[in-house]
């Protein structure tokens, strides 16, 4: 029998008929509330409560075991304590049923006991080729078939408007305070999944179902720690590749969160800007805000994700058209000038008006409505913008101008079906409702409603998707059993095509002077141990070294130092190293990310990474495309662009480096650690960049 996880089946978001085992009577009761709602939503399917004590449930014939069922559910729903709910599940898996839904608590979450209990029943479900949901999960709903898996209160809220957002979330409170949080803001879902303890089914599943599910456009997720890296990173790719957009709530990003997280999932809350990067890589929108998320939603709703998401303004307040424009420049958002020409024309119009962008046709508007036809219709007929953002606060529901106001910007859309159309107003919902109605999603505030614009382009440029070269090929790693000293450490690397200054290792002082006269000076010196690998912390490197007698001087002098400062390490003389000149001293490095793997890190070194901690991260590998833009993003770039009349750095050398780098660290394979080169030197223009330093660590 199949002991490993079979595909999700799409019974679990569709069930033909549905069975419950610990099912109540009591329709307020945890095994009462699903049948309760199923029968209020009209839910088509079969309900087939289980209690051996009842001969009928809500009115349904109800039958004294799984073996007594009628027919084989095809999800089946448990609510009976931890010591029955394992038979449950061998007597659901023994007949064959899809996928059960465990509101049970008591595992994982509470004792060593309870995930030996949990594990066994997983072991159990896979070898009937039955997955699970939870255990400890307040279940899921789908909004459009009236299949409600869950006790949680908010599917009793009388609020059952289907959508097309699909909401996964790891906490079950959490999870139903969203879905009606969402609700109240105007975002319908098409389905709630809540995974509990996520024994079997999580987040990615559940993302990777959504991406199939032909109800869902846009996917919500609430995290609080991601235990299955490359599935999440499959499932994310999965929604990119069916168009549609995710957005993420990872909490847990300070030390006192993760903790939290860490303690209420028993997952792993991960490395929290390694998160962030792996989740830009892959075009989702991360949030820090429920109201951030929901923003979001409301907008994503639309469908519409202009790839080039410029911004046109229409204003009646300067005012606003500063904040606006402060916000856009914060966030990246292009607010290119009106053409002169169309300028021309509106001046000639309202004299008074400001016709660059911000469009702003001032109270005049309040005297004259029939304004702003000819103001929109030339910001995106000759403008050509991928969003308009329409700021007319109270005006907007004012009685002797909202209709009017309604009527020209629903026409102007009408011609341009394709842009994307926000409003900020204020005033009376039944006329606000309108302008949603007629395609304009309205906010209260120009500020968010200009960070959900931003984020419909950030997901229009994933969709729109780039080609990237692929990753460069490199020889086989053979990783040595022990940490490499950091002359073999350069070698492994030379071989992947990871280049350093010319160096020996020297094992005597006689070897380091017919080094240093094969080198050429200046040189710099280094200790080398496998048992020291930050030297410059105990005075191990000297630097400016310039003639023969200062190589002997030195080298004595770095032994003594190292015996002095780590007395039992293993000292194997000294390398002798080309001291380069005139570069940029950069940092790049690799670290085994216990969730997504290697992951590739890059920085000018010295204070900025040190103290400033500006530094770009990426999964591994990637191609030196993908390595350019990296080193393009950091703050400091354009000390490596020439700034302030600076020699430009080879950053084509630099990136082949960062690229071979990532190839590097995937071929090392699991037993790689960390590597860490600082520094680097990035060179000037067709001079190449260089290893200067390079430690490698290697695991079990």
């Amino acid at each position: 029998m199949n002991t490993t996880a079979t595909a999700i089946p799409d019974c679990l978001l569709n069930p033909r008929s549905v069975a419950i085992i610990g099912a109540s009577d009591e329709p307020t009761r945890i095994g009462g509330r699903p049948i309760s709602s199923m029968l209020a939503k009209g839910y088509a399917g079969r309900i087939m409560p289980v209690n051996p004590n009842r001969s009928t449930v809500q009115g349904l014939p109800a039958y004294a075991s799984v073996a007594d069922l009628p027919e084989v559910p095809d999800v089946a729903i448990i609510a009976v304590p931890a010591q029955h709910a394992l038979q449950a599940v061998k007597a659901l898996a023994e007949r064959g049923t899809k996928a059960a839904i465990l509101f049970t608590a008591g595992f994982a979450e509470v004792s060593e006991e309870g995930a030996a209990m949990q594990a066994e029943m997983v072991a159990i479900a896979r070898r009937g080729g039955m997955r699970l949901l939870g255990p400890n999960t307040l279940g899921m709903v789908n909004m459009h078939n009236g299949f409600v898996g869950s006790f949680s209160t908010f599917s009793s809220l009388g609020v059952s408007r289907p959508g097309r957002v699909g909401i996964v979330s790891q906490s079950g409170a959490y999870g139903s305070h969203l879905v009606s949080s969402a609700m109240e803001a105007g975002v319908y879902p098409s389905s709630i999944v809540m995974t509990g303890n996520e024994a079997d089914l999580n987040v990615s599943d559940i993302v990777r179902l959504f991406a199939a599910d032909p109800m869902t456009d846009v996917i919500a997720v609430y995290a609080e720690g991601i235990s299955d890296g490359p599935g999440l990173v499959d499932a994310l790719k999965a929604a990119h590749a069916a168009g549609k957009p995710v957005v993420m709530m990872k909490v847990g990003r300070s030390e006192v969160g993760g903790a939290a997280a860490r303690s209420h999932t028993a997952s792993i809350a991960g490395d929290d800007a390694v998160v962030s990067a792996v989740l830009d890589e892959l075009g989702v929108v991360r949030v820090r805000t429920t109201e951030e998320m929901l923003d979001i939603l409301r907008l994503a709703s639309r469908r519409v994700f202009p790839a080039d998401n410029t911004l046109g303004v229409v204003t009646i307040s300067g005012g606003a058209g500063v904040i606006i424009s402060d916000a856009a420049e914060d966030l990246g958002i292009p607010m290119p000038e009106m053409p002169a020409a169309a300028q021309a024309r509106m001046l000639e119009k309202l004299p008074i008006c400001a016709p660059r962008n911000p469009v702003d046709v001032t109270a005049q508007f309040i005297n004259d409505t029939t304004l702003v036809t000819p103001f929109t219709e030339a910001m995106m007929g000759e403008g050509g913008y991928g969003t308009l953002l329409a700021f007319f606060s109270y005006a907007a529901s004012y009685h002797t101008v909202a209709d009017t106001l309604l009527q020209q910007l629903a026409d102007v859309r009408k011609r341009y079906p394709d842009r994307l159309y926000v409003m900020v107003g204020r005033g009376d919902p039944t006329v606000l409702a309108r302008y949603e109605e007629a395609g304009f999603t309205v906010f209260g505030d120009p500020s968010r409603a200009v960070a959900a614009i931003a984020a419909m382009g950030r997901f229009g440029r994933a969709l729109a998707g780039k080609s990237t070269a692929p990753a460069p090929q490199v020889p086989a790693v053979t990783l040595p059993s022990a940490t490499p000293t950091e002359a073999e450490a350069k070698a492994l690397l030379a071989e992947a095509g990871i280049p350093s200054a010319p160096e020996r290792a020297c094992a005597d002082e006689e070897a380091a002077v017919r080094a240093a006269r094969e080198i050429g000076f200046p040189l710099v010196l280094k200790i080398l141990s496998p048992d020291i690998l930050h030297k410059s912390e105990i005075g191990g490197v000297l630097l400016n070294v310039n003639s023969e007698g200062a190589v002997r001087e030195g080298f004595a002098l770095l032994l003594e130092r190292a015996r002095k400062a780590v007395p039992d390490a293993r000292i194997e003389g000294v390398l002798v190293a080309k001291q380069l000149v005139g570069g940029v001293e950069c940092i790049m490095g690799i670290n085994r990310d216990p969730v997504f793997g290697p992951i590739a890190m890059f920085g000018l070194g010295g204070v900025f990474v040190e103290i400033l901690k500006d530094v770009v991260f990426h999964r591994c590998p990637f191609g030196p495309d993908v390595a350019e833009e990296m080193i393009r993003s950091i703050k400091g770039a354009p000390l490596l662009l020439g700034a302030r009349g600076r020699p430009v750095a080879d950053i084509p050398a630099l990136a082949r480096t960062l690229s071979q780098l990532s190839a590097f660290a995937v071929a090392a394979g699991p037993r790689l650690q960390s590597i860490d080169l600082n520094p680097v030197l990035a060179m000037p223009e067709g001079q190449g960049a260089y290893a200067v330093d390079a430690v490698i660590e290697v695991g079990e």
